[in-house]
This record gives C-alpha cells, structure tokens and sequence, in this order.
C-alpha cells in the first residue's frame, strides 16, 4: 500500500494538461505525478523540469536518456523507475537487443564508446557515495560537450529524486509498467518489489 494514495488524474487542470507529456513517454500519466498533485506546485513544478531534462538539445537521443535513466534507478533499486524507464527506452527506439544488453554495455559493440562513457557515468553519478572520479569525468568529456555533459547529469538528478520519491512512497505501479518490467526486464532481477 502506498505512503500517500494518487489523486485522480483530473484532479487539477493545470497539471493533467501539463501530465498529458507522459502520454508520449509511456501511454500513461505515472502514479507518482498524481501523488505530487497533492502539492499542484510541485507536480507542475517536476513535470516541466522532467520536460527540459528530456529535450533533446544535443546529440543525447531520447532513446540514450531513458537507458541512462534506467541504469540510476537500477543502481539505486527503484524498481518502479526501472519499469517506467525501460518501457520509455523502448518507446523511444530502443530495440531488444539492446533492451536486453544493457548491463553488457562494456563488452558489448551494441553501444558506442560516447554511450559506453555516459553509462559508466550514470553508474558513478547515481552511487552512493558519489564515485565520479578524473579518469570518469575525461571519458565522458572525451565523447561529449558540456551541454550534453549537462543533460546526461540532469537525467541522473531527475531520476534520483524520482528514485528517492517512488521507493519512500512505495507508489503503486501501473498496469503499463508491471508488463514493461515483466517483458523486458525478465531476465534480470527485476521484480515489482513493494510497489503494488
């Protein structure tokens, strides 16, 4: 059972119209914006900073960001964000195979060294204690300008505080989410956990 029950996704006008990004993202609006709705200021708030984070304003594909994403909420056990993550991964091009690899990133060539150096930062950023060190800062530097440097720690933040929000409220995962986990993550640990 979850900390605080969601209101409906109706509840407020303002943040159902601004909720309406999470149709496009993964074809529902997630439980855990309609819990912040309780507080219209933060939902509004965290929607429109999980729309600047998600532009595109580089070469970070849509695709990328939601890997990396995925690879924070794994790293911090949020299994609600890896259900919602990786279904989003997939919304946004990304195939099977690398659905299913993702944790081979080092050895595998389905990703490219710039991936390969955002991943092993997203891995760094989102530890606890942080463990971005000099020879991580110049991989990630070495593939990508500062602006895209920026986005990929913005994905990383987003999804810590987002991590931090769904496992404190044990917030229950929807329908779409429980199958993207069950589908794509099954040959992982993966498992709904207490989000039910």
């Amino acid at each position: 059972m979850p900390l605080v029950k969601p209101l409906a996704s109706d509840h407020n006008e303002e943040v159902a119209e601004l909720a309406r990004f999470f149709n496009e993202t993964l074809g529902f609006c997630p439980n855990s914006v309609l819990t912040m709705q309780r507080r219209p200021a933060i939902a509004k708030a965290f929607i429109s900073l999980n729309m600047a984070v998600m532009a595109n304003e580089g070469r970070v594909t849509a695709e990328q960001k939601r890997l990396i994403g995925y690879i924070t909420s794994a790293n911090t056990g949020c299994r609600y964000c890896e259900a919602h993550t990786i279904l989003a991964a997939e919304r946004y091009g990304g195939t099977e195979e690398r659905l299913a690899n993702i944790w081979s990133f080092r050895e595998t060539d389905l990703y490219t060294a710039a991936e390969k150096a955002a991943f092993e930062f997203a891995l760094a950023a989102s530890s606890v204690p942080n463990a971005v060190d000099d020879v991580i800062s110049a991989e990630i530097n070495k593939y990508w300008d500062e602006g895209e440097v920026v986005e990929i720690l913005g994905v990383v933040a987003l999804f810590g505080y987002l991590n931090r929000w769904n496992d404190s409220m044990g917030t229950t995962m929807e329908t779409g989410a429980v199958d993207a986990g069950e589908r794509l993550l099954s040959e992982s640990t993966w498992t709904r956990g207490k989000h039910v």
